[in-house]
């Protein structure tokens, strides 16, 4: 979980959005020069899934049926936008990332929390693994150990 591309692409799509509302860009013309400058927009495309994700689908709905609740459409009307022009200009289908990324900023996280609840959300699929590990009987080395801090108190990037 490193990087903008696994893990930390919502938190890229959500910069992206908020850099749109900020300049009062018009999604559109962004996204095309963005690809124009050979620039990545984040949260679209998928190795498995060639059509668009089912989860992104999903999320798509929440982000709406959010934006409804606020009485504020501009999340979702941007990210439609960004969506049509991506298929056009380059054929791909948005991903998970592209719309968890509105839906968790609405539901009030922060952007900085995005990809510490990416990883949370493998955590299921990690100790199925480890519990399979246990069942073979086969020792686990880990590459690793945590020895630092605990209980640490999340401070967001900028106030670093």
């Amino acid at each position: 979980l490193k990087g903008p591309l696994h893990g930390g692409a919502n938190r890229g799509v959500m910069r992206m959005l908020m850099d749109i509302d900020e300049k009062g860009a018009d999604p559109a013309e962004y996204v095309r020069e963005r690809l124009e400058a050979g620039e990545r927009v984040m949260g679209f495309g998928h190795r498995v899934y060639k059509t668009m994700d089912p989860r992104a689908a999903i999320l798509r709905d929440m982000v709406k049926e959010l934006s409804e609740e606020e009485g504020d459409m501009k999340w979702y009307r941007y990210s439609m936008e960004i969506m049509e022009t991506v298929k056009e200009e380059k054929g791909l289908p948005p991903n998970v990332d592209f719309f968890s990324a509105s839906t968790y900023y609405q539901l009030g996280i922060d952007p900085d929390l995005f990809t510490p609840i990416f990883a949370l959300s493998r955590t299921a699929g990690w100790t199925s693994h480890l519990l399979e590990q246990w069942e073979d009987n086969r020792l686990i080395r880990p590459r690793a150990q945590y020895v630092g801090e605990r209980d640490k108190t999340f401070v967001p990037v900028e106030e670093r």
